[in-house]
């Protein structure tokens, strides 16, 4: 319960003692109520921009006009009343916030930012020529504090525990809205607001509410300041006082909840002791703005936690996915059990017609698809065949340009993503999304919390409703994640990710599923096990599933569509897919086994061209990788392989530079690289293929491969021609002034090989180069790696084994961060006993 409060303690032991301490500094009672003031106005700029990610500039204005609307309101309507009238100025200017909220908020980030700027800009124009009412460049003199509750206000001492009073009722009433329902969805929208519309919430509702409450309680401060002050100007609607308020944010610490206040006092302090000395003190002020932000993001708090980190002490931990207590079965929550069943003959989820173009481009054309209620429909096709736009259209994400979507009946096409999830219908996504910084529990809680009564509670504690964390420990305990709850989301593996992933969508109680690629990036065992989870999961909910790993779709799904080109191809059962010609022609190619039976050359050498030595990397006080050697020759393929969360992404980045070892050493052809930032080694011929491709959205293919060989015309191994790459990537010579975002996946996929092989290259990184790839995709890299072999040092990390064992020549497995097993690659391609033993499987 102390820890709970910490903030409250802190704030009025602060409050208590402020004017005793700028006293013995030789300042005034009347520069402690300014910082009080400034405090909570920084406090109700941090709700925008440290809780929901909105860094406004125009907080300023509402400052000046609550402000101004105190003294109007005292001077022509109730001269006779005093401190009292901060109230009705505070709630007149929350009144004007709400429909200059809903203007604003029509656009996100850098447009939010210019708005309100614009905003600002306009009020002191408005403030400053219209002399009438503001007073003009003299203001509005005569303020004064009247009687407030039978004190004597007018000493400045009552005054500054009065104001300190309100001061503490409003932190009371942050730190309950904070962590109310309602406070976590805003941090939900900081982290990831697309995730968040999906689980059901209306963002821009929360928005508009988060910025009429920061628009009002600075208003009331800004009243406040009239009061202290007995004026009110145009001067707080400047546009420099909004920078000043959010450089207090800043300095202070915009995700902690006191910090603002900590920077409001800074602040005070910097201002009335360096103008004493410089009449320019407001320059030296955006210098030091500027070091906060280059040296000390998280701002005093920040600083503060550093100078005291060697004092605590320090702990290690496993890796996030190491933590986990148990991944045994479990019984289906009963959030997802609760639905009455679908009595109609009528499929519950029936799309028919659709179609989506992005420009000259069709991603659909004629989509269908009808999901009968407790089945697993499976929807297949080549990449590029529309899936995923077909994904998009149903849940929300685009309006289809033509067709329709029924769900239970009723039709859902052009509704938003949270009115489609709060009809019933959830998703997964492709590419994970989720809330990255936010901890396992917390994903969950924000997912369960979406379809709860008290989700608009602006008081309640969100962590300590018993309906809510009782739902959301039974999801934890049947998605196999008990033990790292506490872990963030986005220190999970991939394969963690996916999981958690899906368990978001099922926290929306769906009466419909919808999942895209759930097992890319499984490691074979979890691969077992969600697969068990999502056909469990079907025979109440009914599930509509893409995904690429064709053995696995037809062994469970109970009806198949395959797409191809946009449209239908086939549509029946699992035999009429497997068996129709078209489909073996376009989707499987020679498929898995096909490629894993190839009798394939080594181009390997003696040279050693890669060697780390006693590798140890963190990710906080996790230990990820811990003690890690191993040796890559010229022209050999190593696959680099382990469970989900063994550290095999992370060795990648520790080679790379992106992440920083702690311990060991690392050597390219001889040459040291410990130290090194990324750039530096890219340019000494290191090519990386990240895990989710990272292309250049909104760039052209050409432009991405321009960018990839920029910089590393070095020398530094391999030159890979524009038509070198082209020759082994065919399919992208059509491709190549059309935006990487907009090809399909395994097109998405050779652009990111291509990007990393146009400089010079000595060894290329493939992190998952085969996850979310058709079979016949699959093939077409297989070849181009295979023929790579002769050129290069391939690193292959990738959850296809019978694929990436019979491709490599030797494999190194890791187990909890560190290596448990070097060998050649063919005795575990052939022999699924020894597969099992050195991999767990």
């Amino acid at each position: 319960m102390l820890a709970r409060n910490a903030n409250l303690i802190v704030a009025a032991v602060a409050l208590a003692l402020l004017p005793a301490l700028l006293s013995a500094l030789g300042l005034t009672v009347t520069s402690a109520t300014d910082v009080v003031i400034l405090a909570l106005a920084c406090m109700a700029l941090n709700l925008l921009v440290g809780y929901t990610g909105l860094v406004s500039f125009g907080h300023g204005a509402w400052f000046g006009l609550g402000a101004y609307a105190a003294a109007l309101v005292q001077q022509r309507l109730f001269p006779e009343w005093g401190l009292v009238l901060a109230i009705p100025a505070a709630v007149l200017v929350t009144l004007a916030a709400i429909p200059v909220g809903y203007v604003v908020l029509r656009r996100r980030g850098v447009y939010f930012s210019l708005l309100t700027l614009a905003l600002t800009a306009l009020a002191y124009t408005i403030a400053f020529r219209w002399t009438a009412v503001t007073g003009g460049e003299n203001g509005l003199g005569g303020v004064n504090r009247g009687p407030f509750l039978g004190l004597d206000v007018d000493r400045n001492a009552t005054f500054y525990w009065v104001v300190a009073g309100a001061a503490f009722l409003i932190i009371l009433t942050l730190q309950r809205f904070v962590r109310s329902p309602v406070g976590t969805v805003l941090v939900a929208i900081r982290e990831n607001e697309q995730r968040a519309r999906f689980i059901g919430y209306d963002t821009r509702a929360y928005k508009i509410a988060c910025f009429t409450l920061s628009a009002g309680l600075t208003a009331f401060a800004g009243a406040l300041l009239a009061f202290n002050h007995r004026f009110a100007s145009a001067d707080p609607i400047a546009i420099a006082f909004s920078g000043e308020l959010l450089a207090m944010v800043v300095i202070g610490g915009m995700r902690s909840f006191l910090g603002p206040a900590l920077g409001a006092l800074f602040f005070v302090l910097f201002r009335e002791f360096l103008s004493m000395w410089t009449a320019n003190w407001l320059f030296w002020f955006g210098l030091l703005f500027m070091a906060f932000i280059v040296f000390s993001p998280t701002g005093l708090v920040g600083v503060a936690g550093r100078l005291l980190a060697p004092l605590r002490k320090k702990t290690i931990e496993a890796a996030a996915m190491g933590r986990r207590t148990s991944a045994e079965k479990r019984p289906l929550p009963s959030s997802l059990t609760a639905r009455a069943r679908w009595e109609s003959p009528a499929p519950l989820l029936e799309a028919k017609n659709l179609a989506l173009g992005f420009g000259a481009i069709k991603a659909v054309r004629a989509g269908a698809v009808a999901v009968k209620d407790r089945t697993l429909h499976a929807l297949i096709g080549p990449n590029g065949a529309g899936k995923t736009s077909t994904f998009n259209m149903i849940s929300g994400m685009f309006a289809p340009n033509a067709g329709e979507i029924r769900l239970a009946g009723e039709r859902i096409d052009g509704l938003s993503p949270n009115q489609v999830c709060m009809k019933g219908l959830a998703r997964s996504f492709q590419i994970t999304n989720l809330f990255p910084t936010l901890s396992v529990e917390e994903n969950l809680r924000l997912g369960v919390q979406a379809t709860h009564k008290s989700r608009f509670d602006p008081w309640r504690d969100a962590a300590s409703i018993p309906e809510i964390n009782a739902e959301t420990a039974e999801m934890v305990a049947f998605l196999g994640v008990a033990g790292m709850e506490r872990a963030e989301a986005g220190a999970l593996s991939y394969g963690g990710q996916r999981l958690l992933d899906m368990g978001l969508a099922l926290t929306s109680r769906p009466r419909v599923l919808l999942l895209d690629e759930p097992l890319a990036g499984l490691a074979a065992a979890e691969r077992n096990r969600v697969s068990n989870l999502i056909k469990d999961i079907s025979a109440e909910v009914p599930v509509l599933l893409v995904e690429h790993d064709i053995d696995r779709v037809f062994e469970l799904a109970d009806a198949v569509t395959v797409m191809a080109d946009g449209a239908v191809l086939v549509d029946g059962t699992v035999e009429d897919a497997r068996s129709d010609k078209r489909v073996q022609e376009v989707y499987i190619g020679s498929g898995a086994a096909a490629l894993a039976a190839r009798d394939l050359q080594s181009a390997a050498t003696d040279t050693i061209m890669l060697r780390l030595h006693g590798i140890d990397a963190f990710y906080g006080k996790s230990r990820i990788l811990a003690g890690v050697s191993l040796e890559a020759k010229e022209g050999e393929i190593l696959a680099l392989l382990g469970r989900n969360g063994a550290g095999k992404s992370t060795l990648l980045k520790a080679i790379t530079g992106i992440v920083k070892p702690m311990n060991g050493s690392l050597t390219l052809a001889g040459e040291e690289l410990m130290g090194l930032s990324s750039a530096a080694i890219a340019r000494r011929g290191v090519g990386y293929v990240p895990q989710g491709r990272a292309l250049f959205h909104g760039m052209s293919v050409r432009h991405n491969l321009e960018l990839g060989r920029l910089k590393r015309i070095t020398g530094a191994g391999k030159h890979f021609s524009e038509e070198e790459v082209l020759d082994l990537f065919p399919r992208l010579k059509v491709r190549m002034d059309t935006p990487a975002d907009l090809l399909s996946g395994g097109e998405q996929q050779m652009v990111a090989v291509a990007r990393a092989l146009m400089g010079d290259t000595r060894v290329l990184l493939l992190d998952e180069p085969f996850e979310g790839l058709s079979p016949a995709v699959t093939e077409e890299l297989f070849d181009a790696f295979d023929r790579l072999r002769r050129s290069l040092t391939l690193v292959i990390v990738d959850h296809h084994l019978d694929v990436v064992l019979n491709l490599a020549d030797r494999a190194v497995v890791l187990e909890r961060g560190e290596v448990v097993h070097e060998g050649p690659a063919r005795p575990l391609a052939r022999d699924l006993d020894l597969r099992r033993q050195v991999l767990w499987l």
